[in-house]
Protein backbone atom coordinates (compact mmCIF):
# COMPACT_ATOMS: atom_id res chain seq x y z
CA UNK A 1 0.00 0.00 0.00
CA UNK A 2 1.48 3.05 -0.83
CA UNK A 3 0.42 4.63 2.20
CA UNK A 4 3.20 2.51 3.75
CA UNK A 5 6.37 2.15 2.45
CA UNK A 6 8.86 -1.11 2.01
CA UNK A 7 11.88 0.23 3.81
CA UNK A 8 15.11 -2.44 4.15
CA UNK A 9 18.60 -1.95 5.07
CA UNK A 10 20.99 -4.51 5.01
CA UNK A 11 24.41 -5.38 6.42
CA UNK A 12 27.21 -5.87 4.49
CA UNK A 13 27.51 -9.67 4.72
CA UNK A 14 23.63 -9.17 3.77
CA UNK A 15 21.64 -9.77 7.03
CA UNK A 16 18.69 -7.23 7.48
CA UNK A 17 19.22 -4.81 9.99
CA UNK A 18 16.44 -2.44 9.70
CA UNK A 19 12.98 -2.56 8.32
CA UNK A 20 8.83 -0.80 8.66
CA UNK A 21 6.64 -2.43 11.55
CA UNK A 22 4.04 -2.38 13.37
CA UNK A 23 4.66 -1.75 17.52
CA UNK A 24 2.49 -1.69 20.12
CA UNK A 25 3.64 -0.82 23.51
CA UNK A 26 2.18 0.06 27.23
CA UNK A 27 4.47 2.02 29.90
CA UNK A 28 3.01 1.72 33.44
CA UNK A 29 4.01 3.48 36.36
CA UNK A 30 4.03 0.46 38.96
CA UNK A 31 6.45 -2.00 40.19
CA UNK A 32 7.73 -4.85 38.21
CA UNK A 33 5.73 -6.87 41.11
CA UNK A 34 2.42 -5.06 40.45
CA UNK A 35 2.10 -5.83 36.75
CA UNK A 36 4.51 -9.12 36.47
CA UNK A 37 0.46 -11.29 36.38
CA UNK A 38 -0.76 -8.68 33.82
CA UNK A 39 2.16 -8.81 31.62
CA UNK A 40 2.19 -12.57 31.33
CA UNK A 41 -1.20 -12.18 30.68
CA UNK A 42 -0.63 -9.67 27.66
CA UNK A 43 2.14 -12.18 26.20
CA UNK A 44 -0.24 -14.95 25.97
CA UNK A 45 -2.69 -12.67 24.42
CA UNK A 46 -0.44 -12.00 21.75
CA UNK A 47 1.23 -15.34 21.22
CA UNK A 48 -2.46 -16.31 20.40
CA UNK A 49 -2.41 -13.68 17.88
CA UNK A 50 0.81 -14.46 16.07
CA UNK A 51 1.42 -18.77 16.95
CA UNK A 52 3.59 -20.40 19.06
CA UNK A 53 6.19 -20.08 17.06
CA UNK A 54 6.39 -16.47 16.06
CA UNK A 55 9.17 -16.49 18.84
CA UNK A 56 11.64 -19.08 18.99
CA UNK A 57 14.90 -17.14 20.71
CA UNK A 58 15.71 -15.25 23.79
CA UNK A 59 18.74 -13.13 24.99
CA UNK A 60 19.98 -14.80 28.57
CA UNK A 61 21.63 -12.67 31.18
CA UNK A 62 25.05 -13.53 29.75
CA UNK A 63 23.73 -12.01 26.30
CA UNK A 64 24.02 -15.27 24.94
CA UNK A 65 21.19 -16.46 22.03
CA UNK A 66 19.42 -19.39 23.78
CA UNK A 67 16.42 -21.46 22.04
CA UNK A 68 13.04 -21.06 23.38
CA UNK A 69 12.67 -24.67 24.24
CA UNK A 70 10.99 -25.90 26.95
CA UNK A 71 13.75 -25.05 29.48
CA UNK A 72 13.91 -21.67 27.79
CA UNK A 73 9.98 -20.84 28.33
CA UNK A 74 10.68 -21.74 31.75
CA UNK A 75 13.33 -19.46 32.27
CA UNK A 76 11.21 -16.57 30.66
CA UNK A 77 8.56 -17.56 32.94
CA UNK A 78 10.67 -17.23 36.15
CA UNK A 79 11.44 -13.68 34.57
CA UNK A 80 8.09 -12.92 34.51
CA UNK A 81 7.08 -13.83 37.58
CA UNK A 82 6.62 -11.36 40.57
CA UNK A 83 9.78 -12.63 42.31
CA UNK A 84 11.38 -12.39 38.88
CA UNK A 85 11.87 -8.89 37.05
CA UNK A 86 14.69 -6.95 34.66
CA UNK A 87 14.92 -7.40 30.84
CA UNK A 88 12.60 -9.89 28.78
CA UNK A 89 13.61 -10.07 25.16
CA UNK A 90 11.90 -12.57 22.59
CA UNK A 91 12.28 -12.94 19.08
CA UNK A 92 11.86 -14.63 16.30
CA UNK A 93 15.42 -14.95 14.82
CA UNK A 94 18.88 -14.50 16.25
CA UNK A 95 20.91 -13.36 12.90
CA UNK A 96 18.59 -10.11 11.59
CA UNK A 97 15.75 -8.18 12.30
CA UNK A 98 12.93 -10.24 13.80
CA UNK A 99 9.55 -9.24 12.59
CA UNK A 100 8.09 -10.84 15.51
CA UNK A 101 9.45 -9.53 19.20
CA UNK A 102 8.31 -8.85 22.48
CA UNK A 103 10.35 -6.74 24.85
CA UNK A 104 9.96 -6.21 28.62
CA UNK A 105 11.60 -3.89 31.24
CA UNK A 106 10.25 -4.28 34.61
CA UNK A 107 11.76 -2.19 37.34
CA UNK A 108 11.22 -1.82 41.09
CA UNK A 109 11.05 1.41 42.80
CA UNK A 110 12.30 3.17 45.68
CA UNK A 111 11.03 6.44 46.37
CA UNK A 112 13.56 8.32 44.93
CA UNK A 113 12.45 7.27 41.49
CA UNK A 114 9.86 9.50 40.33
CA UNK A 115 10.66 9.06 36.20
CA UNK A 116 11.46 5.29 35.42
CA UNK A 117 8.29 3.21 34.16
CA UNK A 118 7.89 -0.61 33.65
CA UNK A 119 7.55 -0.72 29.40
CA UNK A 120 6.66 -3.60 27.22
CA UNK A 121 6.50 -4.12 23.55
CA UNK A 122 4.93 -6.12 21.17
CA UNK A 123 5.74 -6.24 17.37
CA UNK A 124 4.15 -7.03 14.37
CA UNK A 125 5.35 -7.05 10.36
CA UNK A 126 3.40 -4.61 8.42
CA UNK A 127 2.63 -7.99 6.09
CA UNK A 128 0.39 -8.96 9.49
CA UNK A 129 -1.69 -5.14 8.87
CA UNK A 130 -1.84 -6.60 4.90
CA UNK A 131 -2.98 -9.99 5.51
CA UNK A 132 -5.33 -9.32 8.62
CA UNK A 133 -6.35 -5.39 8.06
CA UNK A 134 -6.23 -2.58 10.46
CA UNK A 135 -9.66 -3.40 12.25
CA UNK A 136 -7.71 -6.38 13.49
CA UNK A 137 -4.35 -4.84 14.64
CA UNK A 138 -6.43 -2.03 16.55
CA UNK A 139 -8.56 -4.98 18.08
CA UNK A 140 -4.96 -6.61 19.73
CA UNK A 141 -3.56 -3.60 20.55
CA UNK A 142 -6.78 -2.69 22.45
CA UNK A 143 -6.54 -6.55 24.22
CA UNK A 144 -3.24 -5.84 25.15
CA UNK A 145 -3.72 -2.73 27.13
CA UNK A 146 -6.89 -3.80 28.31
CA UNK A 147 -4.99 -6.59 30.77
CA UNK A 148 -2.61 -3.88 31.40
CA UNK A 149 -2.71 -0.95 34.45
CA UNK A 150 -1.15 1.70 31.50
CA UNK A 151 -0.47 5.23 32.19
CA UNK A 152 0.35 5.58 28.92
CA UNK A 153 0.99 4.09 25.54
CA UNK A 154 0.71 3.75 21.74
CA UNK A 155 0.60 1.65 18.58
CA UNK A 156 1.68 2.30 15.06
CA UNK A 157 4.10 2.28 12.28
CA UNK A 158 7.80 2.11 13.75
CA UNK A 159 11.47 1.52 12.39
CA UNK A 160 12.17 -2.07 14.04
CA UNK A 161 16.32 -2.26 13.82
CA UNK A 162 19.43 -4.10 15.11
CA UNK A 163 21.35 -0.70 14.40
CA UNK A 164 21.17 2.67 12.75
CA UNK A 165 22.21 2.53 9.23
CA UNK A 166 24.23 5.53 7.86
CA UNK A 167 21.12 6.89 6.35
CA UNK A 168 18.23 6.73 8.87
CA UNK A 169 18.27 10.63 9.79
CA UNK A 170 16.55 11.21 6.39
CA UNK A 171 14.71 8.00 6.76
CA UNK A 172 12.99 9.39 9.96
CA UNK A 173 12.49 13.08 8.91
CA UNK A 174 10.92 11.81 6.14
CA UNK A 175 8.65 9.50 7.05
CA UNK A 176 6.86 10.90 10.30
CA UNK A 177 4.71 8.60 10.82
CA UNK A 178 7.24 6.03 12.00
CA UNK A 179 8.05 5.95 15.37
CA UNK A 180 11.34 4.92 16.50
CA UNK A 181 12.70 4.08 19.91
CA UNK A 182 14.64 2.51 22.48
CA UNK A 183 12.45 0.85 25.35
CA UNK A 184 15.55 0.94 27.78
CA UNK A 185 15.79 4.76 27.76
CA UNK A 186 12.52 5.30 27.34
CA UNK A 187 11.62 3.27 30.08
CA UNK A 188 14.26 4.93 32.19
CA UNK A 189 12.55 8.18 32.38
CA UNK A 190 8.89 8.75 31.23
CA UNK A 191 7.42 8.95 34.37
CA UNK A 192 3.58 9.69 33.47
CA UNK A 193 4.37 11.80 30.43
CA UNK A 194 3.58 10.84 27.00
CA UNK A 195 5.39 9.93 23.44
CA UNK A 196 3.10 12.12 21.35
CA UNK A 197 0.76 11.15 18.56
CA UNK A 198 0.76 7.72 17.39
CA UNK A 199 -2.17 5.92 15.23
CA UNK A 200 -3.18 4.27 17.84
CA UNK A 201 -2.58 7.03 21.65
CA UNK A 202 -3.41 5.16 24.78
CA UNK A 203 -4.14 7.63 27.84
CA UNK A 204 -4.53 6.78 31.12
CA UNK A 205 -3.90 8.57 34.45
CA UNK A 206 -3.28 11.65 35.12
CA UNK A 207 -2.60 12.84 31.61
CA UNK A 208 -6.18 11.60 30.91
CA UNK A 209 -7.94 13.32 33.97
CA UNK A 210 -6.12 16.65 33.45
CA UNK A 211 -7.43 16.72 30.20
CA UNK A 212 -11.20 16.32 31.55
CA UNK A 213 -11.63 12.91 30.60
CA UNK A 214 -12.64 11.36 27.42
CA UNK A 215 -15.12 13.77 27.11
CA UNK A 216 -12.84 16.47 27.88
CA UNK A 217 -10.08 15.10 24.88
CA UNK A 218 -12.93 14.73 22.43
CA UNK A 219 -14.14 18.40 22.92
CA UNK A 220 -10.63 19.52 22.22
CA UNK A 221 -10.15 17.39 18.66
CA UNK A 222 -12.74 18.61 15.53
CA UNK A 223 -11.58 16.05 12.85
CA UNK A 224 -14.26 13.87 12.25
CA UNK A 225 -11.73 10.74 11.46
CA UNK A 226 -10.45 10.98 14.89
CA UNK A 227 -12.00 8.82 17.50
CA UNK A 228 -11.85 9.11 21.16
CA UNK A 229 -12.85 5.62 23.24
CA UNK A 230 -13.10 4.96 26.82
CA UNK A 231 -11.64 2.04 27.56
CA UNK A 232 -12.51 2.43 31.68
CA UNK A 233 -13.52 5.04 33.65
CA UNK A 234 -9.75 5.80 33.55
CA UNK A 235 -8.42 5.24 30.46
CA UNK A 236 -8.91 5.90 26.59
CA UNK A 237 -7.62 5.57 23.61
CA UNK A 238 -7.54 7.59 20.58
CA UNK A 239 -7.74 6.81 16.53
CA UNK A 240 -5.97 8.57 13.85
CA UNK A 241 -7.85 7.29 10.53
CA UNK A 242 -8.67 3.81 9.67
CA UNK A 243 -5.01 2.73 8.64
CA UNK A 244 -1.67 4.23 9.95
CA UNK A 245 0.42 6.24 7.65
CA UNK A 246 3.78 6.91 7.25
CA UNK A 247 3.69 10.47 5.55
CA UNK A 248 6.22 11.51 3.21
CA UNK A 249 7.48 14.94 3.97
CA UNK A 250 8.84 14.79 0.22
CA UNK A 251 5.84 14.29 -1.09
CA UNK A 252 3.66 16.78 1.21
CA UNK A 253 2.36 14.59 3.43
CA UNK A 254 3.03 15.71 6.78
CA UNK A 255 -0.17 13.95 8.64
CA UNK A 256 -2.49 16.44 9.63
CA UNK A 257 -4.27 14.36 12.36
CA UNK A 258 -1.36 13.48 14.16
CA UNK A 259 -0.57 17.32 13.86
CA UNK A 260 -3.93 17.64 15.61
CA UNK A 261 -3.52 15.66 17.96
CA UNK A 262 0.33 16.45 18.96
CA UNK A 263 -1.13 19.78 19.36
CA UNK A 264 -3.53 19.13 22.82
CA UNK A 265 -0.94 16.68 24.14
CA UNK A 266 2.09 19.29 23.82
CA UNK A 267 1.93 19.99 27.56
CA UNK A 268 2.45 16.36 28.54
CA UNK A 269 4.90 15.33 26.29
CA UNK A 270 7.94 13.54 26.92
CA UNK A 271 11.13 14.97 25.64
CA UNK A 272 14.19 12.17 24.79
CA UNK A 273 17.03 12.70 26.82
CA UNK A 274 19.40 10.10 24.58
CA UNK A 275 19.49 11.33 20.84
CA UNK A 276 19.52 9.24 18.02
CA UNK A 277 23.03 8.29 16.16
CA UNK A 278 24.09 11.01 14.36
CA UNK A 279 21.62 14.02 15.62
CA UNK A 280 22.75 16.87 16.60
CA UNK A 281 20.44 18.37 19.71
CA UNK A 282 18.62 20.43 16.88
CA UNK A 283 18.22 17.03 14.63
CA UNK A 284 16.67 15.10 17.50
CA UNK A 285 14.35 18.77 18.71
CA UNK A 286 13.07 18.50 14.64
CA UNK A 287 12.44 15.00 14.92
CA UNK A 288 10.40 15.16 18.03
CA UNK A 289 8.42 17.90 16.87
CA UNK A 290 7.62 16.91 13.68
CA UNK A 291 4.07 17.27 14.21
CA UNK A 292 4.29 20.59 15.86
CA UNK A 293 6.86 22.90 13.66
Amino acid sequence: MDRIPEIRRYAEHGALVLREGLSICFYMRRSHQQVAQDVRQALETYLRAVGPRALEWYVDPEGDWQELDGQGWQVIQNKLSESGGGIVELYERPDAVSRYLFEYRGRSFDSNDLDSVCGVAFWLPTEYLDEHGPGRVRELALELGSALPFNSGHAGLAFNFLYLPPDFQSLALRYPGLDAFGLGSISADLGTRVRGAHWLTFLGQPVLGELGGAAGLRSRLSSPDITVQEMDADRAVVTLGAWPEAGDTEQGQHLPLHRELARVLEPWRHHERYRWHEFSAEDMRRWERRFLD
